[in-house]
């Protein structure tokens, strides 16, 4: 990954015995006090021609000057999750087409839920992201977007065992031939059995690709259990719903017959199976009646290029109180055009993720020699374009030079903090999340970001308020730092 940097403008900031009042902010390469002690201060300014920055990068680095008082705040604590990234040994199978021997190399893999400490008979929405996966694309022709279908297992430990079928939408950027497959997300459901701790840790996965030919990419877990990625904490509640449901597999071509598996429901009762898509019934649907356990076995025909898990339930609707499921399944291809028909494809094209800035130079008010106090200005607005389309957020840090005035003082960058705010745009699949206000400093804080998610991206503006802190008898004149922003 590379760094892009902005030619920064010097930060100046006056220091005098008084101030007729805030120091303007200009677009200048440098703007010069004259000293003074009774007589007003009268700047002189060179002006930039330089048009306005924009740059674009995965890491990018925009700087900003701030004239006058100080930098940012503090860095943002981060909310507290169990979810971390683990890495694992996995070892992936190429179609055999492609005559290449099995891959041994690294996954790294992260677990979400969104339910964290949910009661005995909840269900719990996993989602497995593969942020790196260890295979590639095994041949030299070019994959297009959107032709790779995600499937996998999540393993379940400690007070619940068992695994979780998810399974991810036919969503990919363009991988080029022989190019390492990109960032992927998959999601799933469990229903909780048992109050405690439940571990969840990434399992085996495979990546189906749809192009010219339907091809599998296995890749297993070399030592099982990966290490364990989330954990839940389950609390003991009422009446719980046992209901179980399992598929014969994740993922097939339209058409397709699975095999549907319900166990603990009422005895002799009559159970629909059918196919869901979020909180929608598909057209695929048979019925089954269940043996004196509880238990049946059903074969479901998914023709539905919607259906993206598959349910069980007593009675004529849906009851989350007698039914189980969904367990995820993806439509992977298959079908045929019929005579007459005309099939229409269209590409929706990834961008990247970028930031601009209005402007990269800051004027902070004056302060007085002998009283010191707050230097306070504004941050020119920064927008953020994350128009990648993946599951990845992204994360705006700053941080601070030390402020170097005449004869060699300075003021320290730790004295300069900020109070972070940040908008998100309309129709914005992610939501921005503004930094903690505190101090900036040399090492520098959090300004603003965004999870990760199943679907992320969208347009973000960012600002936020700042302060100087200057010591009381701080040697009067002009200081200046720089404040550096970095995008990942």
């Amino acid at each position: 990954m590379g760094h892009q940097s902005l030619r920064f403008v010097c930060i100046d900031f006056f220091f005098a015995r008084a101030v007729n009042g805030p120091l303007p902010v200009r677009k200048s390469t440098r703007t010069a006090f004259r000293r003074r002690g009774t007589e007003s201060m009268r700047p002189t300014t060179r002006r930039s021609t330089e048009p306005r920055r924009r740059w674009a990068a995965a890491l990018g680095i925009t700087a900003l000057v701030v004239t006058g008082g100080g930098l940012l705040g503090s860095p943002a604590q981060a909310a507290a999750t169990t979810s971390v990234a683990v890495n694992f040994p996995t070892r992936c199978i190429p179609p055999p087409i492609a005559g290449l021997p099995p891959i041994n190399g690294t996954t790294t893999a992260k677990i979400t839920v969104d339910k964290p400490a949910p009661k005995v008979g909840d269900t719990v929405k996993v989602t497995y992201t593969v942020v790196t996966p260890a295979a590639s694309n095994p041949v030299d022709l070019a994959l297009p977007a959107d032709i790779m279908t995600p499937t996998g297992k999540v393993a379940l430990g400690g007070a619940q065992t068992g695994t979780v079928t998810v399974a991810g939408p036919k969503k990919n950027t363009p991988v080029p031939g022989k190019g390492a497959f990109p960032s992927f997300s998959m999601t799933g459901t469990f229903t909780v059995t048992a109050p405690g701790s439940i571990t969840l840790s990434p399992g085996d996965y495979n990546i189906h690709t749809s192009y010219i030919l339907e091809l599998d990419t296995p890749c297993s877990v070399t030592n099982p259990p990966a290490p364990v990625s989330e954990t839940v904490v389950a609390t003991a509640a009422g009446q719980v719903n046992e209901r179980g449901l399992r598929l014969s597999q994740a993922s097939g071509q339209r058409g397709d017959e699975i095999t549907v598996t319900g166990t603990k429901f009422s005895p002799g009762a009559q159970v629909t199976v059918t196919g869901r898509n979020g909180g929608a019934q598909t057209g695929d649907t048979v019925s089954a009646t269940t043996d004196g356990s509880g238990g049946f076995t059903a074969r479901l025909t998914v023709s539905d290029p919607d259906t993206t898990g598959v349910v069980a339930f007593e009675g004529g609707a849906w009851d989350a109180a007698k039914g189980a499921g969904p367990q995820a399944y993806a439509v992977t291809g298959g079908g045929e055009i019929p005579e007459g028909g005309q099939q229409l494809t269209t590409t929706v094209r990834a961008g990247t993720l970028a930031m601009t800035q209005d402007g990269d130079s800051v004027a902070l008010s004056g302060v007085d020699f002998g009283r010191g106090g707050a230097s306070t200005g504004a941050l020119r607005t920064v927008t953020v374009e994350d128009f990648r389309g993946g599951p990845a957020g992204w994360s705006l840090t700053g941080k601070v030079t030390d402020f170097r005035g005449p004869g060699g003082a300075k003021i320290s960058a730790d004295a300069l903090s900020w109070t972070p705010a940040c908008a998100t745009g309309s129709g914005s699949p992610s939501t921005c999340a503004a930094g903690s206000a505190g101090t900036v400093g040399a090492a520098g804080a959090t300004l603003a970001g965004t999870p990760d998610g199943e679907s992320t991206g969208g347009e973000f503006t960012v600002d936020a308020g700042l302060s100087l802190d200057v010591p009381e008898f701080t040697a009067a004149g002009a200081y200046s730092g720089v404040l550096t922003l970095t995008l990942t």
